[in-house]
């Protein structure tokens, strides 16, 4: 069915519209910021918009001025701009999560490695004390006071 210049003119103004509301952010419930929401906000079929149809040209402008917004930083479709969000979160608490491991895995090894000096210490400290018990040129120290006179300074 063939459209006047007068209708393909206004399918034309409200494309347009339809590309400003959703550039804009104002993305209608269950849409996106692309070409099937565009078409339904215009009430145009989206098969115009493809191949030699006559709204192809308003795509390739929709996809430029969408591209241009996301190269400026800014995200018209608020669900794109959580995923987006949502993904450098996870990137975050990911690095944060393996530098976590690495520290428990550093702390494990040095409680390790505290423990076994500890053990070796307790082992040497055993081995000198009943070498000690043998000889009689070691005498043991009298117990130190535990009352204080005076002050210290």
């Amino acid at each position: 069915m063939r459209i006047s210049a007068a209708q393909r003119t206004e399918n034309e103004n409200r494309i347009r519209a339809a590309m400003d509301r959703l550039l804009r952010g104002e993305i209608p419930p269950g849409g996106k910021c692309d070409i099937k929401t565009l078409a339904s906000e215009a009430a145009v079929d989206r098969t115009a918009f493809y191949g030699t149809r006559p709204y192809a040209h308003l795509r390739v402008e929709f996809e430029r001025r969408l591209q241009a917004l996301h190269q400026a930083g800014e995200i018209p479709d608020p669900r794109e701009a959580q995923i987006i969000r949502l993904k450098a979160e996870i990137t975050k608490l990911k690095d944060r999560l393996a530098q976590s491991e690495q520290t428990i895995d550093e702390l494990t090894d040095f409680r390790t490695q505290a423990l076994a000096r500890l053990a070796a210490q307790h082992e040497e400290i055993v081995r000198l004390r009943e070498a000690s018990a043998g000889t009689t040129q070691v005498r043991r120290l009298p117990a130190s006071r535990t009352t204080v006179i005076g002050s210290c300074s």
